[in-house]
Parts: structure tokens; C-alpha cells; sequence
């Protein structure tokens, strides 16, 4: 018996204007049950991550080998896709309905008798405008504002575009993709009696952290812009409303804005820490150094959980020691009430707050957020003749257990995890590194230091990082920097992420 073939169903989903997190929520929803992704050049590829590892990644602009695809084989793509069964989503920049070709390619579903959905978008007006601090529509300036093509083709004889209402109105009106046709767009409208001093903005790459934004007005725009080598892809948005930027801008002036920062922490580690610099305004260029992995053998670890009753302290220096330690505890059968005759102490609050995340609170938190600062306070414990739980990375430095066994203790040290390299840098930081293009590279230990310099080698990573600042989380990994060879220009005063972040900020707007 025969099965019957289940039919497809394409979503054409506005991916917003560039800011990935402009995505609507059903947007995502869709992505995250793809078959087949087929996306745009405007749509960023972050979004991809949304959709399943095992989906289907078409760029819609090499399709067959041959850039700017023609509309016709996207339309045919989507059709074969959809035939087949498949959940296929159609991701373009903005809106589908907003200059994206959106109708056609609903036409070309529906004449094949396939279903669609339409999710709508952030189109660039809209983004590109807010993002720069430009109202579209202001009660004191205009209440009205109008979409426009800017770039009509040349060989028209006559424009659709009815330029004199266009230009006697006194609403905001915004072209897209016009910087190529920029000084005809601006001499139509003065042409048709707008007046010449209309302020007028140029948005590059809007909602980015790559944004630019060129201001100036309709007799003199066309020039600074050729001046400023401003290239596509961009919206032009004049009116009088554009007056307003300098007091309502509040993306293009924070303080990390446009600034290129490499991350080398773990890729599993690497988000919050990107996270905290893009809110800064910095663009975080993830280029992971460590590939956290199990132990090669877990029988060390193993017998202190059957025997953790029996210690007086548990010391966790870091959230992967926490997250591997209460793992394999729970792999037992047991839980945090194995833990009930032990101290606990956390070597700092990020640490602590992740133990807390087990619901237990950390006994000690020494304001030193680095092993010696471990030592000095368990050292004022009445250390001696104490049992001492201390799970840690593979190339963990030994001070802690060597110290706290001078002091009396006996302290077990486990592996927990092990620090190992990854098979290769990221093409992107590779490529950044390559053309000079980073402000700041970040090291938030000791490891992410040695295996950068081993992956690169150690003359190749001194002469990639001339002339970048070097931001070290504390003075262990600044004595691993200099021992490689780095200069060490930002160090914060305490040992975390967040003092790691303001240290930078500091660094760049002194």
C-alpha cells in the first residue's frame, strides 16, 4: 500500500533589519521546526542556529553557483522544497512585504497549490530609523511618513514614483537601497519643491554593531556622502524628523559602540561574556581557545563521591567544576544532602552563584577571587587535620592543594574536566586577527593564553596582536601573557567577567 505523500508548508519569515533579536517570537518558532532554511543576504545568519542541526541551509543568493539569483529559481526552489514534504522557511531581511518580493514568491505557492504563511518583519525603516534615534513620526513635525524604492531603474523613461507629492508633502520619507541613485533621489525632490536645507540621514548597516550613520541635508547630502566613501547597503531617511537624532540617539553612543572584541573563552562559556560587550555596543568575535571535555578517567572522582560524607570542605573554583562535580554526583543517586556534614567554599560570586543554582550557599567566598585568595581564608579555618574535597581541571594550578596540605589538610584533587584544544580557530577570528581588524583581545585564564599561543604559535601570536589591547581578567593570566610574550594593557581590580567589562569600557573612553 501506497503512502501518501505528506505535503510541505513554506513560512515566509521577515528576519528583521540585522539585529538578530529582532526576530518576532513566531519567527523563531518557525526556524526551530525547519526542514530547509533558505535565507537572504540581509538576513543574519545568526538566526540559522534557530533551526535543527540536521536542517537544510540554502543561501538564497548562490543558488547553481551563480550569485544574485534570479527570482524565478527562488520561487522554483521553494515549490520543489515544499513537494517534497518539507517544513521550509523562507528567511529574508526585514519584511517579506516590505520591497522583499514577498507576493511573488506567495504567488508563485499558491499557483502550485502549496500552503504559506506570512510572518512579518522589522523592516529597515522602521529599525534603521529607531536605531539611529530618528522618529519616523513626531506630533510637532509630521504625521505621515512614505516608503520609497531608490533605485528605480535607469532605463525608465518615466518614474512610477510621483515625486511632486512626494516632495510638497511634509512627510518624513524614507528610500531604500538608494545610495547608488542618492544625488538623483535628492535633486528630484528639490526639483519638485522640497525645500534644500530638509535635514537628511543616511543608516548603513542599521540595527548592527557595524551601524553608520551620515547626517546632512537634501543640497549637500550626495556630496558628504561621496566624501565618506558611504556605500550600500543603506536607507536614506529625510525630513525633519532627522533633527531630532542628536538628542534621542541611544545605539551608535554607548561606550564599547564599534569597537571589535575578540572573546577566546570556551564556546560553551562564551555567550554572557559576549553578551555583557554587545550591550556596551561592542562587537564580540567569539574565538574559542578551549574545548572543555570529560576526564580521561573518572574513578579519582568517583571514589570521593562515594566517600563525600566523609570531607570537612568542598572548594569549587570554577562554574565547570561545579557543573561536573554535581553531574556526576546526581549520576549516583545522590544529591546536595550528600553534602550536609561539608562546608562548601566558592573561590568567587560567580562561582558561588552557581553552586547556589544547586540550591546551596556557599559557606566561604574569599574577596581574593583567585586560589591564593582560597588558601589565605581557608587558611584561617582551622585547616589543619581537615579533609579537603578539591575537584579541578586537568591543568588546574597546584597551589591550592599543595598549600592546604602545608597548612595540615588532607585535600583530594580530582579531575574533573580537562582543558584541551580546538582542532582550529574560527574562520572569522582567524580572518580578523589576519586583517587587523580587532580593538581588543580578552583572556579570562591561564589556558585560553597557552592555547591561543599554541595554536597560532607564539611569534605568529605577538605579531597578530600588535597594536591590539590585551585585556587580562587577573594577574595570573597577565603573568601567562607575559610569559608568551604579550603586553598586558587593561587588568581589572577583582577577578570577574563584570570588573573585566568596566576595565575595558575605562580603557577605551578615558
Amino acid at each position: 500500500m501506497e503512502t501518501e505523500q505528506k505535503t510541505g508548508i513554506v513560512y515566509l519569515v521577515g528576519a528583521g533589519p540585522g539585529d538578530p533579536r529582532l526576530i518576532t517570537v513566531r519567527g523563531v518558532e518557525c526556524l526551530c521546526r525547519a526542514d530547509v532554511v533558505v535565507y537572504d543576504y540581509l538576513a543574519n545568519e545568526q538566526l540559522l542556529a534557530f533551526a535543527p542541526d540536521e536542517a537544510e541551509r540554502i543561501y538564497a543568493g548562490k543558488i547553481g553557483g551563480r550569485h544574485n539569483q534570479d527570482q524565478a529559481e527562488i520561487n522554483r526552489l521553494l515549490v520543489q522544497k515544499a513537494r517534497e514534504g518539507r517544513c521550509v522557511v523562507r528567511l529574508k531581511g526585514g519584511d517579506p512585504f516590505v520591497f522583499g518580493r514577498g507576493a511573488e514568491e506567495c504567488q508563485a505557492l499558491r499557483e502550485a497549490g502549496l500552503p504559506f504563511e506570512v510572518v512579518p518583519g522589522v523592516t529597515a525603516a522602521l529599525g534603521s530609523a529607531a536605531y539611529a534615534g530618528i522618529p519616523l513620526t513626531h506630533r510637532d513635525f509630521t504625521a505621515s511618513v512614505a516608503f520609497v524604492t531608490g533605485h528605480e531603474g535607469k532605463e525608465k523613461e518615466e518614474s512610477a514614483i510621483d515625486w511632486e507629492r512626494l516632495s510638497l508633502g511634509s512627510g518624513t520619507v524614507v528610500f531604500y537601497m538608494g545610495i547608488t541613485t542618492l544625488r538623483r533621489n535628492m535633486e528630484r525632490l528639490m526639483e519638485h519643491g522640497r525645500n534644500p536645507q530638509t535635514p537628511v540621514a543616511l543608516v548603513r548597516w542599521g540595527t548592527t554593531p557595524g551601524q553608520q550613520v551620515l547626517t546632512g541635508c537634501l543640497a549637500d547630502i550626495a556630496e558628504r556622502a561621496e566624501q565618506a566613501a558611504f556605500k550600500p547597503p543603506a536607507v536614506t531617511i529625510v525630513g525633519e524628523v532627522v533633527a531630532l537624532r542628536e538628542r534621542l540617539r541611544w545605539f551608535d553612543n554607548r561606550p564599547l559602540f564599534g569597537r571589535r572584541i575578540l572573546v577566546t573563552r570556551a564556546a560553551d562559556q562564551a555567550g554572557e561574556f559576549s553578551a555583557m560587550l554587545a550591550e556596551r555596543g561592542a562587537t564580540a568575535i567569539e574565538c574559542p581557545t578551549i574545548r572543555l571535555v570529560e576526564p580521561e578517567d573518572w574513578s579519582f572522582l568517583d571514589a570521593t563521591i562515594r566517600g563525600v560524607g566523609g570531607y570537612d570542605w568542598l572548594v569549587l573554583t570554577s562554574g565547570n567544576a561545579v557543573r561536573n562535580f554535581f553531574r556526576r554526583l546526581a549520576e549516583f543517586g545522590l544529591d546536595t544532602r550528600a553534602l550536609a556534614s561539608c562546608r562548601v567554599c566558592a573561590v568567587g560570586p560567580k562561582t558561588a552563584e552557581a553552586i547556589l543554582e544547586f540550591g546551596i550557599r556557599p559557606d566561604l567566598v574569599p574577596s581574593d577571587y583567585k586560589a591564593e585568595g582560597v588558601v589565605a581564608e581557608l587558611g584561617k579555618q582551622e585547616i589543619a587535620g581537615k579533609r579537603v574535597l578539591f575537584p579541578r581541571a586537568d591543568l588546574a594550578r597546584e597551589i591550592i592543594p599543595r598549600e592546604l596540605t602545608r597548612l595540615g589538610a588532607h585535600v583530594d584533587s580530582p579531575v574533573a574536566y580537562r582543558n584541551l584544544l580546538p582542532e582550529r580557530l574560527p574562520p572569522e577570528a582567524l580572518f580578523a586577527l589576519e586583517k587587523r581588524s580587532v580593538d581588543c583581545i580578552t583572556f579570562t585564564s591561564s589556558s585560553t593564553v597557552r592555547n591561543l599561543a599554541g595554536m597560532l604559535g607564539g611569534d605568529m601570536l605577538v605579531d597578530m596582536l600588535k597594536g591590539v589591547t590585551v585585556a587580562s581578567i587577573g594577574p595570573v593570566t597577565s603573568r601567562t601573557c607575559h610569559e608568551v610574550g604579550l603586553k598586558v594593557d587593561i587588568e581589572p581590580p577583582h577577578s570577574t567577567l563584570a570588573d573585566l567589562v568596566a576595565a575595558i569600557e575605562r580603557h577605551f573612553n578615558h
